[in-house]
């Protein structure tokens, strides 16, 4: 590890003391009774600042210090940094931590005080949390090791020059991993949902037991066996689950620091990983004057790799997304029935009528649910309190807006197609509800 470092960098303590001792000698031409015990003092500084250098820089202890950074960072959420120093001289220092972050946090105060112990190691935690994907560059670790005197500090400066990738929300795909699958749903917001009806793909014929439902029986095998025999269904599987994901200029509007794009993406990488713990095939591809990014649904072991490398490479254009191409190019390509989950955003009634005959004539062949967003920004504004003409004035424009959304939701629910209006920070959980209620009622 390469490591250098400029010696000398006088600390507030000295100062001080600098500062004292000129106004006191200034105030001893005034009262000459002063100047004896300033004397003193300034001698005693002086001796005070070559120990203090003589500690720092000709005693054979040192700071040693690294940065300890995951392989890769999730966006839109905290991830830990930590920071390691050991302290080998013979005196407990006072640390001043200065660590060059990447520029993109715009953080320019960041920075760190502690004590070290003489001979002790001690690690410090903090998080940042990223809103754009793509190469973060980590500088270099500043240390500031001052001795218990004060007058100065010695800079190590190391070099942890690193770049990682922040990458679509690893760490929500490993929060929802298991949830599906345990009886613990309630307590992230996901609901259980009541199984209607059969599943129709079948696993075996097996002889009936006690509590095995009557109408499965099968009579034919009963008669040949001599004695009651059922079929057993399982759940249907293998069914493809797209993503479908709208990067047109809609996609762009920002939410917590976030883009509606890349609340799709976190929630795109979630529900491939649940599609295909369920069994299910999961894809995706995205479009605005064109489509893209397709990876063709798949249950292969690599599917979730070659979907999260997709998604770090997919942006946002200011392009008006095109739903005739969209609708050409699943009609021609996805020849096998698939359940669609189209993000995209829509902010007037008249936004969604020019695009609603594509909606409706893929929803003809392919189970498609149509996932747009509340304006949290707006629901916030309509709520608060109007004092002027101007501000009921502009509450009345917001609560129109917010009431066509609610238009727009009744409007696909009419023709038939499934929808979700969900804030940005709950996408991910409506989602899986929304995909977890479509298998239970068995409608792909």
């Amino acid at each position: 590890m390469k490591r250098f470092f400029r010696p000398i960098y006088l600390q507030k303590q000295f100062f001080i003391v600098l500062v004292t001792l000129i106004v006191g000698f200034l105030v001893s031409y005034m009262v000459p009774n002063l100047f004896g015990a300033l004397k003193v003092l300034f001698f005693v500084s002086v001796l005070f600042f070559i120990v203090d250098s003589l500690l720092l820089f000709a005693s054979k202890g040192k700071i040693e210090g690294n940065r300890v950074l995951p392989d890769k960072l999730s966006n839109g959420d905290d991830n830990p940094i930590q920071l390691k120093l050991a302290n080998t001289y013979l005196f407990p220092v006072t640390v001043k931590i200065i660590d060059e972050i990447p520029f993109q946090f715009q953080k320019r105060d960041f920075g760190l005080l502690s004590k070290i112990s003489s001979g002790g190691s001690k690690a410090y935690d903090y998080e940042l949390r990223p809103t754009e994907r793509g190469v973060y560059s980590f500088g270099s670790l500043n240390v500031f090791a001052i001795s218990p005197i004060g007058f100065l500090a010695k800079k190590y400066t190391f070099d942890q020059a690193q770049e990682v990738p922040v990458y679509p929300s690893f760490l929500q795909l490993q929060k929802y991993d298991l949830i599906a699958f345990t009886n613990r749903l309630h307590e992230y917001g996901l609901k259980k949902i009541r199984r209607i009806g059969h599943t129709m793909e079948f696993e075996q014929i097996k002889d009936y037991v006690l509590g095995d439902d009557i109408r499965n029986i099968n009579w034919k095998a009963t008669a040949k066996r001599g004695q009651l025999m059922v079929n057993q269904y399982q759940d249907e599987k293998s069914q493809p689950i797209y993503s479908v994901i709208d990067k047109g200029r809609v996609m762009k509007m920002p939410f917590n620091g976030l883009s509606l794009l890349d609340y799709a993406i976190n929630a795109t990488l979630v529900i491939s990983n649940i599609a295909l713990k369920k069994h299910d095939k999961a894809g995706m591809f995205s479009f605005s004057n064109k489509i893209e990014n397709r990876v063709v649904a798949e249950r292969r072991s690599s599917q979730m790799n070659l979907i999260l490398e997709t998604l770090y490479n997919l942006d946002t254009n200011f392009i008006e997304s095109d739903f005739s191409r969209l609708y050409i190019d699943v009609k021609r390509n996805l020849n096998q029935r698939s359940l669609l989950l189209l993000y995209t955003n829509f902010e007037t009634l008249d936004a969604l009528h020019r695009q609603l005959p594509y909606l409706l004539a893929m929803a003809k062949q392919h189970l498609l649910v149509v996932i747009f967003f509340e304006n949290t920004e707006l629901n916030e504004f309509a709520e608060k309190t109007a004092n002027t003409v101007h501000q009921i004035f502009e509450q009345t424009i917001a609560e129109k807006f917010i009431y066509e959304k609610k238009l727009i939701v009744n409007e696909l629910r009419k023709h038939g197609i499934q929808t979700i209006l969900t804030k940005p920070e709950n996408l991910t959980i409506n989602t899986i509800n929304k995909y977890l209620e479509i298998k239970a009622r068995g409608l792909i």
